[in-house]
């Protein structure tokens, strides 16, 4: 990674304002993911706070508890992913024209 810190330090004005205004729309993204075709979903909010988990019944109905706890871990999994994107994509849209931050995109 090829981060020059003077270059940074010359555009922290506007990395700051920029921050501030990533940070409000942080609440606004949201992610569903699921697993088990829709049986198990998971929203995740862009600030990585569980909004919503949904349980179908039918995956309820055989008692298998090991089985609901993956359909969890999955759609979970899913979200996460999904939300990282939504991230990594904000995040590029921000930095657009600051030399340097971009490659800070990696540590998501």
């Amino acid at each position: 990674m090829n981060i020059n810190p003077f270059e940074l330090l010359k555009n922290a004005q506007k990395i700051q304002e920029q921050m501030g205004s990533f940070q409000e729309k942080l609440a606004d993204i949201s992610v569903q993911g699921s697993a088990g075709g829709g049986m198990v979903e998971v929203e995740l909010s862009g600030k990585l706070e569980v909004i919503a988990v949904r349980i179908a019944p039918e995956a309820i109905e055989g008692g298998d508890t090991e089985m609901l706890a993956d359909l969890v871990t999955a759609a979970f999994s899913n979200a996460l992913e999904k939300i990282k994107e939504a991230l990594r994509q904000e995040i590029g849209t921000m930095a657009g024209g600051i030399p340097g931050i971009s490659g800070l995109m990696g540590a998501l």
